[in-house]
């Protein structure tokens, strides 16, 4: 695929159930011409949102939307709690509602939500990476979340982390001495249920060097040590080359870029690592929480019925259907063979979430729209 021009555009959100809270949210994509509301290019793109770090701003993070939406994915950033007294419950709640807005509604004529894909990742620096946790915490709908120098939060991202089951990866700097990984992501890493998960550790990276120049993660660095002995365009690269294996891997479920993640994470000299288990696509299944393309629906969007149709054969196997809001609203227990209907019945429309489970184990999940 040829590299996308960057368009960009600006929404505010309306949160309806937390009183009708404002999210002014920063949108890039990938588009036929640079530009601002410039129209989306042809193709279906996974989506991620990025929470910013302490007292920064989104611009600071301009080197994230230059790397990945060329690469094919929709980057939503929102603006809100960048006060010095910002409340981290409803950032969290800002990246998570985000999601399920954009993936349901698409943002107006700019990005309909036909370009949306089915699959979604949460990240964040430092404060946005500890509320990356909060929003990751028994959600749904989102596919991995992603993590950058991030920073313990009120409510704790560290407690939530342990009810955290999708796969998660951390980025942590040897040299960090705002949020040390000894006191952060180590703990956050340990207490993660994800059954894939890893952390990269750069060797020498900062805190601020995940992102851009910034004058406040700059000032605040300066009053600590030990310093960065990288450069922030060495700790960028290295980020950069993790990252994009990584996303390609469990949003676009490119088997060959999950073997180059394995590989780059044996042979690179810049970085230490811990994970649980390698990734990688399955020939069976296993006792993972994760089996990419295990089945399909379609119709999807759908009004009546659909159909659910597996790559395996299932014995005694459960789907589990949930609301946007975790909440288990349907099952459909004892499916044997490889197909299965799915009735509408009396569920109202919108955004829902169906699981795969055969022997107690969580297989797949996938987005389902119920159109009227």
């Amino acid at each position: 695929m040829s590299a996308q021009q960057i368009g960009h555009t600006t929404v505010t959100f309306i949160d309806s159930l937390r009183n009708n809270r404002q999210i002014a949210t920063e949108i890039y994509y990938p588009a036929t011409s640079a530009g601002n509301n410039t129209p989306i290019a042809a193709g279906v793109f996974p989506l991620i949102t990025f929470g910013h770090g302490f007292v920064m701003v989104w611009s600071a993070y301009q080197n994230f939307w230059d790397f990945l939406v060329p690469e094919g994915y929709i980057l939503a950033f929102p603006t809100t709690e960048g006060s010095f007294s910002p409340s981290h419950a409803d950032f969290g709640k800002d990246l998570k509602f985000l999601i399920a807005k954009i993936q349901s509604s698409g943002v107006g004529a700019v990005i309909p939500s036909a370009s949306v894909g089915t699959t979604s990742a949460i990240m964040g620096h430092s404060m946005g990476g500890g509320c990356s946790f909060l929003a990751a915490e028994n959600n749904l709908m989102i596919t991995t979340m992603v993590s950058f120098a991030s920073a313990n939060t009120n409510p704790s991202s560290i407690t939530a982390s342990q009810q955290v089951f999708v796969p998660t990866l951390l980025f942590s700097g040897t040299n960090d001495c705002v949020t040390p990984p000894s006191q952060h992501q180590n703990i956050m890493y340990d207490s993660t249920a994800a059954a894939f998960k890893t952390q990269v550790n750069i060797t020498g990276g900062g805190h601020c060097f995940f992102a851009n120049s910034n004058f406040n993660c700059t000032f605040g660095e300066n009053t600590c040590s030990p310093s960065p002995t990288i450069t922030r365009a060495e700790q960028q690269s290295v980020t950069n080359n993790f990252l994009k294996l990584w996303l390609a891997y469990f949003l676009k479920n490119d088997c060959q870029k999950a073997q180059d993640f394995q590989d780059s994470l044996s042979m690179s000299s810049k970085i230490s690592y811990r994970q649980s288990q390698a990734i990688g696509c399955f020939t069976g299944i296993t006792n993972s929480n994760f089996y990419p393309n295990s089945f399909k629906v379609f119709p999807n969007p759908f009004s009546t019925q659909t159909t659910l149709q597996t790559d395996i054969l299932l014995h005694n196997a459960t789907f589990t259907v949930y609301n946007c809001f975790g909440q288990t609203v349907r099952e459909i227990t004892n499916i044997s063979g490889n197909t299965a209907t799915f009735y509408r019945d009396n569920l109202p429309s919108g955004l829902y979430f169906i699981r795969l489970t055969q022997d107690n184990k969580q297989i797949e999940t996938k987005k389902l729209i119920i159109t009227d």
